[in-house]
């Protein structure tokens, strides 16, 4: 007779004080995604497993946010925040990321979460955590961009490694490029990023291209699948697993840092994908049997992108938060009708009915062979040439 194996002891972040992190009444990035998320997850019963600790987040400070950013970007961002000034070398007071009273803190309280979540793995006291709050990977260390302001996930995985981890590898399947995440570590070889997402020929950031593979002895350690527009589940469950599996092994991680922005599915209008909330569900039950596999279960992830805000994101949140915690939603499992009765009394607005989208999921393994006349294959060999012989791996076979 076999055992469950117990849920592993899991952190979630999780204040009000968050939603503060708000540019303007008409930005895509609404902290209405996140109370929808936490209010979903919540009337699920999710945070009521056991093993779940719920933890706020403290607000970074400046010495933290310095291991990860310059200190001339870090007063710009204080300047920014208490007198609204604007700082285009920066990145700060674009039409992406404006400036707003309180940027400093708001942005702060975001990476002080991720960063307590780092500090609970270092001390042992959780093996995974969640703030799906987080996930800002376009700041890079001297600029803003892309919505986000400080790098939450950079400062977790700096915090890791400066507390004795030895590799940590960062997955990221938003539908932007991670770019800030990979700028930062791009010439540190105890870090690697990868980044599945649509190609930066039709999308910001306009990089994350196969080529794109570190540098130094960090060759082989920034890993970019750039997929065409209007790649689904299948072709996108095909690239991954095609090669992320291949590369951790190879790597030997010790901690997981993941990503999930969900504006990859079919219904986000700020990207060109065609992913289902089934198909998202399965990336983070993917990464899960990662961690599970090669770090002992230690995984840290993340939110991101996502922009359909009442019908998107606080599904595919509660999903990751409840796979983190070991105890996945099943896929058929309907919405609260307390909390669809919420989103309709507050925002007029008509809530999913299920935790699905009702998709087939099915993709080709890497195994049946490469197919040229398929644009997903090509991207996919084009990172595979790029980055498998730096790791002793062949390009056309597993």
């Amino acid at each position: 007779m076999t055992r469950t194996p117990p849920a592993p002891p899991t952190a979630v972040v999780w204040d009000p004080a968050l939603l503060e992190y708000r540019f303007t009444a008409t930005h895509p990035m609404d902290p209405i995604r996140l109370e929808l998320t936490e209010r979903l997850t919540r009337d699920l019963a999710v945070f009521d497993s056991p093993n779940l600790t719920q933890v706020s987040p403290k607000i970074a400070d400046d010495d933290a946010l310095a291991t990860v950013h310059t200190e001339e970007y870090i007063a710009a961002v204080h300047a920014a925040s208490d007198t609204g000034a604007a700082s285009p070398k920066h990145g700060l007071g674009s039409e992406d990321t404006p400036v707003f009273e309180g940027i400093h803190t708001g942005a702060a309280r975001i990476a002080g979460g991720t960063l307590r979540l780092a500090e609970a793995l270092a001390a042992g006291t959780a093996v995974r955590g969640v703030n799906f709050a987080g996930g800002m990977h376009h700041a890079s260390r001297a600029k803003a961009g892309g919505f986000c302001v400080y790098n939450d996930t950079a400062l977790a995985i700096q915090h890791l490694l400066d507390t004795g981890t030895r590799r940590v590898v960062y997955i990221d399947v938003d539908a932007h490029h991670g770019d800030g995440t990979q700028e930062i570590f791009y010439a540190d070889p105890r870090v690697m990023t990868i980044s599945i997402h649509q190609s930066g020929t039709t999308l910001y950031p306009g990089t994350g291209f196969p080529n794109e593979i570190g540098e130094g002895q960090a060759d082989g350690t920034s890993v970019n699948i750039a997929l065409p527009p209007g790649t689904g589940d299948a072709g996108f469950l095909r690239a991954f697993h095609a090669i992320i599996p291949q590369l951790v092994r190879a790597f030997e991680p010790e901690v997981v840092l993941s990503q999930h922005g969900c504006d990859s599915h079919a219904d986000d209008p700020l990207s060109d994908l065609r992913l289902s909330i089934d198909g998202q569900r399965q990336l983070a039950l993917d990464i899960g049997h990662l961690a599970e596999e090669f770090t002992g279960n230690r995984w840290i992830a993340t939110g991101g992108g996502g922009y359909s805000i009442h019908q998107v994101v606080p599904r595919a949140w509660a999903h990751l938060t409840a796979i983190v915690s070991g105890s996945p939603v099943p896929l058929n499992t309907t919405t609260p009708v307390s909390w669809r009765d919420y989103v309709r009394k507050t925002y007029q607005v008509e809530a999913p009915e299920h935790m699905h989208d009702d998709a087939e999921l099915w993709w080709r393994s890497w195994e049946l062979g490469y197919d040229p006349e398929d644009a997903v294959d090509r991207a996919v060999i084009q990172t595979r040439k790029e980055i498998f012989p730096l790791h002793g791996l062949d390009p056309w076979f597993d």
